[in-house]
């Protein structure tokens, strides 16, 4: 039983029930109830719940809502619920107080579904595939995909334990005009290590890297590539960098405790023709059109009238100075754009429901032509989801770092890595919301003490489990409390910290339907810092044995929570620190 959710439920029906009982009284007009919520006040001393009915009936029942108010006060049956009294605040709020048998049900939630506690089924089981990372496999990751990396793997786990069927899933772009760009850098830093005078590509790719696989081909196969064809050189050398690329890729994921369902290569899309059959597909609903030799979409007609759809005036959408976009070039070659959209429907056809993608915010621009695609090839665009993501700063002693200390170049993913806990990394990435500019202290990432946020809520469980070992050492073990015994959690550090506890599938749900897994990291470091206040105002030993139970039994519940978050976020919970 999830006691949070049977609460609201038993609220919903007293409140319905004393409206109703008020009308057949006489003390309110006979009429519809109209639709009202219930919440948790922003202060808590306020009481646990409250509802706005008053407010939301005050034209339907024609009355003051304070008049309201009280007429369901007075109705009202708490008796057999999980509240004990109700309190009319302002204008005509009614603000509801839990009994004894609320927390002690909190806790008993815990201890009964243990690992499974802040699951729901929620989601019912919808398909949901997350695309994250992606990142172009002509050279290293970088602090963009660091960060990226950890939003993506923590918004998979929360989806899974809101009840979705989360599926991740990593995009190789492996064809297409960075693929040459990739060859013809190979083939120039391969060459020159033959040749004088060979230039290199003015757009080429400038990394070490480049120079890296084409002395190593060299070194192993010498210069048998010299006297071959331009076409043939390049084809070899980049059949022999780009799974060496791929398979660094797959490693630094790997380190960084991410392991993909699938890694989908673009290059799948053209063998199987399903990026000309998009093309085809659009041609057929009237969206294309050739000009100069390529294949235009028609993008501005799309988006203009998915924004007039939208209630927005043509003044508003000339300011976007929406533009066509090519799909296939001159010399007959798919756009990237063309196989994006074959990608995002081979999702789609592939069962997934939803489709989340975590971009980089300089792909902002790109993200209302990817719904309209979809809205296009006949999908629906609204359930392809973009998070924005925004760029992240290294800083270290209060200035930004830009160069790893042991290689002296840009850092890599894999720099950091080296640097910083992993734990750390996936933790500290998931503290800011991802459509916010971040600080990455590299100082705090490796401090062992609480101003590292996963450190401290890492020590809670570890303080937690020192506590149940010093008992243990005593001869005291934790037991199955009583309903009774556990009502004996009264002091205001107790309720606050078991409110919390029950907020937990709330909070995930939350952050579900936000695709927002740094819900759930203030969610647990405030776990943390509420157990710290509990346990520094509240002695666990004492001498009455049941309040000494009920407080382990508090202690266990709060262990229980951190676990599962730490567990789902695939960090380390350790015992002792």
């Amino acid at each position: 039983m999830q006691t949070l959710s049977t609460a609201k439920k038993q609220l919903k029906n007293a409140v319905t029930t004393a409206i109703e009982k008020a009308i057949e009284n006489g003390e309110l007009l006979k009429a519809e109830i109209p639709e009202y919520i219930i919440e948790s006040p922003a202060d808590r001393k306020n009481g646990d719940l409250a509802t706005n009915v008053a407010m939301t009936g005050a034209r339907v029942f024609k009355t003051a809502p304070i008049k309201i108010a009280q007429a369901i006060s007075k109705n009202i049956e708490l008796r057999d619920t999980f509240f004990e009294k109700c309190e009319i605040a302002g204008p005509g709020f009614i603000n509801f107080f839990y009994s004894g048998d609320f927390y002690a049900s909190v806790i008993r939630d815990v201890e009964n579904e243990a690992e499974n506690y802040g699951s729901s089924d929620y989601g019912k089981g919808e398909k949901v595939n997350v695309e994250f990372v992606s990142a172009n496999p002509t050279g290293p990751m970088h602090m963009g995909n660091a960060r990226g990396g950890a939003i993506g793997d923590c918004l998979a786990a929360v989806l899974k334990k809101a009840g979705y069927n989360s599926y991740k899933e990593f995009y190789v772009n492996d064809a297409g005009n960075q693929i040459e760009k990739f060859a013809c850098s190979l083939e120039a830093r391969y060459l020159q290590i033959f040749k004088e005078d060979i230039e290199f590509p003015d757009d080429g790719y400038q990394g070490s890297d480049i120079t890296d696989h084409a002395r190593a081909y060299a070194d192993e196969f010498g210069d048998k590539l010299i006297n071959v064809s331009c076409e043939e050189r390049k084809k070899t050398l980049v059949e022999f960098a780009l799974p060496k690329n791929i398979a660094k890729m797959q490693s630094d994921m790997e380190k960084y405790k991410i392991y993909y369902d699938k890694w989908f290569f673009e290059s799948a899309l053209h063998e199987s023709n399903k990026v000309k059959a998009v093309v085809d597909l659009l041609t057929e609903k009237g969206l294309t059109y050739e000009k100069e030799g390529a294949v235009w979409y028609k993008n501005k007609q799309v988006c203009t009238d998915i924004l007039l759809s939208e209630g927005k005036t043509q003044e508003y959408i000339d300011k976007l100075e929406l533009k066509d976009d090519v799909l296939i070039r001159q010399n007959g070659n798919p756009t990237y754009f063309a196989a994006d959209i074959a990608y995002h429907k081979d999702k789609f056809d592939r069962g997934f429901t939803t489709c989340i993608d975590i971009w980089g915010a300089d792909h902002h621009g790109h993200v209302m032509r990817m719904k309209g695609a979809m809205n296009a090839i006949g999908l629906d665009g609204d359930k392809l989801i973009v998070v924005l993501m925004q760029l992240v700063k290294l800083v270290s002693g209060g200035q930004v770092v830009k160069m790893s200390k042991r290689t002296g170049k840009a850092i890599q993913l894999s720099d950091l890595l080296d640097e910083v806990p992993v734990d750390s990394a996936r933790f500290l990435f998931n503290t800011r919301e991802a459509n916010t500019q971040m600080d990455f202290d590299l100082d705090i990432a490796v401090q062992q003490d609480n101003q590292n946020p996963v450190y401290y809520v890492q020590y809670a469980h570890a303080r937690i489990c020192s506590i149940i070992k010093a008992l243990a050492k005593n001869g005291i073990k934790a037991r199955k409390c009583a309903n009774d015994e556990l009502k004996l959690l009264n002091q205001p550090e107790e309720l606050e910290l078991i409110n919390h506890i029950a907020n937990f599938s709330d909070e995930i749900i939350s952050a579900a339907k936000e695709y927002d897994p740094t819900k759930i990291t203030r969610y647990v470091t405030q776990t943390a810092t509420l157990f710290h206040k509990f346990y520094n105002a509240r002695r666990v030993k004492v001498d009455d044995e049941s309040l000494m139970q009920a407080r382990l039994a508090l202690c266990l519940a709060v262990k229980t929570v951190i676990k599962n978050v730490l567990d789902m976020f695939n960090i380390e919970c350790p015992e002792s620190m």
